[in-house]
């Protein structure tokens, strides 16, 4: 049912041009048949773009950008005072930003920030802006769509471990790295499921690539003469997550070498090493699942502990807010 009203109203949109906000309710059986898992509310924003709209431009520009694999914000007014429904920015991640709000040039570097927090942590969510946040006198509500490319796992060390991370990796829907000194290890064929295999020193490569702070870094190297150098420069980086494999020993050994390198105590203290979480893990497999959990409960905010028992929320929210109110008066 709430498909045919989606295209009712998209329809009807069409002929009256008029930006549309829904709320509209579905039953177990339709989400199932989407792919959802329980029924519930969904509310549908349905923005016409015709021939001559001041938005069209925006729309265009933010299509093109999602068929090119960049990266870019789509900020759509989906309440507020009917002069700026259906008005839209679209913000790349240096910042810019092209399309209006009506003229308000507050709200749009309000708005234009907000959608780059959102676009730099690859999340698409609502801002809700209060009158003094608002800047035009009136509350604001803004739907920001996010359209980013995957996010970056680069595994340096091309051992047996660095292979079940890579699957793993690709399972969490990372563009994998793999990077590593020696040609003779480093191979396509040994890492047939990685996005790309690099020869070259981690630190070089490091410095040579742009990495946005969805980035995992993993440093699986295990060796002094790699891992000083690499994670010297890794933990200066906004990145996500960074993990180094080590044992409890060598651990310490290595943090008194990066202190000698300049590395801060707040530097280190980003470092998560030994790499992963406890599991027992012992094969390359297991290993791999451990880190991987790790990683995901860093990016969700998780604890790492079991279910059972636990008091702690299944779902956790973390970074990811569905609704960010700004500015708004009590």
């Amino acid at each position: 049912m709430w498909r045919a009203r989606s295209t009712e109203l998209c329809r009807q949109a069409l002929i009256d041009g008029e930006n549309t906000l829904e709320s509209l309710g579905y039953s177990d059986d339709d989400a199932f048949a989407v792919g959802l898992t329980c029924g519930g509310v969904i509310d549908i924003l349905v923005t016409p773009v015709l021939a001559g709209s001041p938005a069209r431009a925006v729309f265009a520009a933010a299509c093109a950008a999602a068929a090119q694999g960049s990266a870019a914000a789509l900020v759509r007014v989906a309440e507020g005072p009917s002069e700026l429904l259906g008005r839209a920015l679209l913000v790349h991640p240096d910042g810019r930003y092209e399309g209006g709000l009506g003229g308000h040039l507050g709200l749009e570097r309000t708005a234009a920030g907000e959608a780059h927090a959102l676009l730099d942590a690859g999340q698409t969510g609502v801002v809700v802006l209060g009158e003094d946040g608002s800047r035009c006198g009136r509350p604001l509500t803004l739907l920001v769509e996010s359209s980013v490319p995957a996010p970056r796992m680069i595994v340096f060390g091309a051992i047996d471990f660095a292979s079940a991370l890579v699957k793993v990796g690709k399972l969490l829907g990372h563009h994998v790295t793999v990077c590593a000194a020696r040609s003779v290890f480093a191979t396509k064929e040994r890492f047939p499921e990685a996005d790309e295999v690099v020869v070259d020193w981690p630190h070089r490569y490091l410095e040579a690539t742009a990495l946005d702070s969805r980035a995992v870094l993993c440093v699986l190297t295990h060796d002094a003469k790699f891992d000083v150098p690499l994670l010297e420069r890794a933990l200066q980086l906004p990145v996500a997550y960074i993990g180094a494999m080590g044992s409890r020993r060598t651990h310490p050994e290595r943090n008194e070498r990066l202190r000698e390198a300049g590395v801060t105590e707040l530097e280190l203290a980003r470092l998560r090493s030994p790499i992963g979480l406890d599991l027992g893990a012992r094969t390359p497999e297991e290993t791999a699942l451990s880190i991987a959990a790790e990683i995901v409960a860093v990016r969700r905010g998780g604890t790492g502990v079991s279910l059972r028992g636990a008091r702690t929320p299944i779902h956790h929210d973390g970074v990811n807010v569905s609704a960010r109110r700004i500015g708004e008066v009590a």
